[in-house]
């Protein structure tokens, strides 16, 4: 390919870039195509918007054995001022369908609409010259290219496609035969004018067949001729095979994305104090018995750690020996902030990226009671988020502790990575929490206990289906799945009320050994970000959740809804319990798991009173 100069043809909005316009994405412009360009094809100011989030880089790192990275602003519209700024972008794909539209009567009488499938090499000013009438025509990118699951992504060789591979001495100048609306791969043909050989695109779809070949690893983002040695199959650790892809499918880009909520982490202040005072008088301690002792004889050179129990300088003094570079888990650091019962380490500071306070629960109503423990209103928050890569064909999965798991090959957005595209995201939320009690009393029911055989039996036939062992994705826990039901069941009746659409409203689910709770928050780069509503609301929240879960009770869909069995295989809908687009499914921007993992039946007696419910009235 022949580099091609493109010139400034537009703006992206940063948080696109992040979400669906990243490297390796394709854009349709009104007379071409492109695919924006990888990290080092970005010219930015001199001087850059550095966004600092220790703990999200601690885990990219980790994630992408890196040693250390940086993370900048996507350029930005007020950067354009500065000449040569900006996001570089390829001419992709290279072939184009001539807009000079013919019919073409197959053997079986059946009528074609037939236009000329032409290489860029041929035409002539961005125009194919009609050889017949001599005449030019416009011409469109054509609609389908190839690409593999390690997201390399090539033109397809369409003269050796419609020639099976065999090399023939004729015309080569092909045609794309087709009928009805063009959407289906059955109406739709190749075609050769000099040996009037004719295949069906449908067979591009066949993966025994191998008919585009194997993978050659192109990367045209990673500039023009970019190309890896080979291309293996993580999984099979042969080969890839090249797929057809359509360019405008949903399946094309899957940006991966880490967010963390950028909080203060309560375990600061201790490690501080333990700093100053560790070589002198700490390291020795072998016991935590030892310590109650050391303080009564040293009493003021232990200063530096009197507000902070013997229990809590012994965990912190066990890590600093056993695993002095432990990372917490993204969410783990979250809910322990959220839920520190001393409301002094969540002061409302000048320009801070955080304040909460606690809401006084009072009266809880019966079917609340003894189920809820905490209510923080979060007045102000900062949610950073970074893509470290992307996916085609599949996306790859957060597991429930916000750890993205790479199940699927995850392409690269540079050769090379130094720092990663961010943008931060500033908002308002409500986080609820959970007894734990009263969870551990909710998984000891023996209707529990069966519903959980019944999701984990879709869960594991999901698992077969995708190709997946048990030790890359594990079940995430009926908790989980009850949590994130009610999450979802709440986004929708806030959304009438608080002045947010349900798309502008995120959830974050906690189900593990810190706590389990519910964090639904705003966070936006645009106009819907800190309207004061989502707070305002969480003040009545416990009317929300019991107009909720009242809603939860019924489905339009029901009884279809309730009675479905998550291992049901014609129905194929392995991670869902009771939930469908008439109850619990919502917008997948507003979800952190694709919506999956969702049941009713776990929140409120359903149609079909399996008796497994958590706000159960019996």
């Amino acid at each position: 390919m022949n580099r091609q100069k493109i010139p400034n043809v537009g703006e992206i909005r940063q948080s696109q870039i992040l979400s669906t316009f990243g490297p390796g994405s394709m854009i349709d412009l009104p007379k071409d195509s492109v695919i924006i360009g990888g990290l080092k094809h970005w010219r930015f100011p001199q001087i850059k918007s550095e966004i600092h989030e220790d703990r999200l880089k601690a885990n990219i790192c980790r994630l992408l054995g890196l040693a250390k990275v940086k993370l900048y602003s996507p350029p930005s519209s007020q950067d354009l001022s500065n000449e040569g700024v900006g996001i570089s972008v390829f001419s992709f794909p290279n072939w184009y369908v001539a807009q000079c539209d013919s019919k073409f009567i197959s053997k079986s009488n059946k009528e074609y609409r037939t236009r000329p499938l032409i290489p860029k090499a041929h035409l002539v000013k961005n125009q194919y010259l009609d050889r017949l009438d001599n005449k030019k025509h416009p011409v469109v990118p054509v609609r389908f290219v190839q690409a593999c699951v390690n997201g390399h992504i090539s033109d397809i060789d369409w003269s050796s496609f419609v020639h099976r591979g065999e090399t023939l001495s004729c015309s080569n100048r092909l045609w794309l035969d087709e009928s009805g609306s063009g959407s289906n791969f059955d109406d739709i043909y190749v075609r050769c004018e000099g040996c009037k050989r004719r295949r069906q695109l449908k067979d591009a779809t066949n993966e025994k067949m191998n008919s585009l070949g194997h993978c050659q690893g192109h990367s045209p983002w990673l500039g023009y001729n970019y190309q890896e040695a080979e291309c293996i199959n993580s999984k099979t650790q042969k080969l890839n095979n090249n797929r057809l892809l359509v360019r405008s499918a949903s399946n094309a880009y899957f940006p991966q994305n880490i967010s963390v909520i950028s909080l203060p982490d309560q375990d600061e202040p201790l490690r501080k104090a333990v700093d100053r005072i560790y070589g002198l008088y700490l390291e020795a301690l072998e016991t935590q018995e030892s310590l109650p002792v050391l303080r009564r004889i040293l009493k003021d050179k232990l200063d530096a750690i009197k507000e902070f129990s013997d229990e809590k300088v012994w965990r912190e003094l066990q890590r600093r020996k056993n695993n002095p570079n432990e990372i917490k888990k993204i969410k783990q650091t979250e809910i322990e902030t959220l839920l520190a019962s001393n409301d002094l380490h969540l002061k409302d500071l000048p320009d801070g990226d955080f304040f909460a306070r606690n809401l006084d629960l009072g009266t809880l109503p019966n079917i609340l009671a003894g189920k809820l423990e905490r209510i923080v209103l979060v007045d102000r928050l900062k949610e950073v988020v970074a893509q470290i890569g992307f996916t085609r064909f599949e996306p790859a999965m957060p597991d429930i502790d916000g750890e993205l798991i790479l199940d699927v090959a995850l392409a690269p957005l540079d050769t090379d990575i130094g720092w990663l595209p961010a943008i931060e995201n500033k908002g308002e939320g409500i986080f609820i929490s959970f007894c734990a009690e009263s969870i551990d009393q909710w998984l000891a029911k023996d209707a529990v206990k069966q519903r959980s055989l019944s999701l984990k039996k879709g869960f594991t036939l999901w698992q077969k289906n995708k190709g997946i062992s048990q030790d890359q994705i594990k079940f995430p826990g009926l908790p989980y799945i009850m949590l994130h039901s009610l999450s979802h069941l709440l986004i929708t009746n806030l959304s009438l009320e608080c002045g947010y659409s349900a798309s502008a409203i995120k959830e974050r689910i906690y189900a593990g050994e810190s706590g389990y709770g519910i964090l639904l928050y705003t966070g936006s780069a645009g106009s819907e970000g800190t309207l004061g509503g989502l707070v305002e609301q969480g003040k009545k929240i416990k009317e929300h959740m019991i107009s909720a879960l009242e809603i939860g009770k019924l489905c339009s869909n029901d009884p279809v809804c309730s009675l479905h069995q998550p291992y049901n295989q014609r129905e194929k809908r392995f991670l869902h319990g009771a939930a469908c687009h008439g109850c619990l499914l919502i917008a997948e921007t507003s979800c952190e798991r694709h919506n999956e993992y969702l049941d009713r039946a776990l929140l409120v007696d359903t149609f079909e009173d399996l008796g497994a419910a958590f706000f159960s009235r019996h």
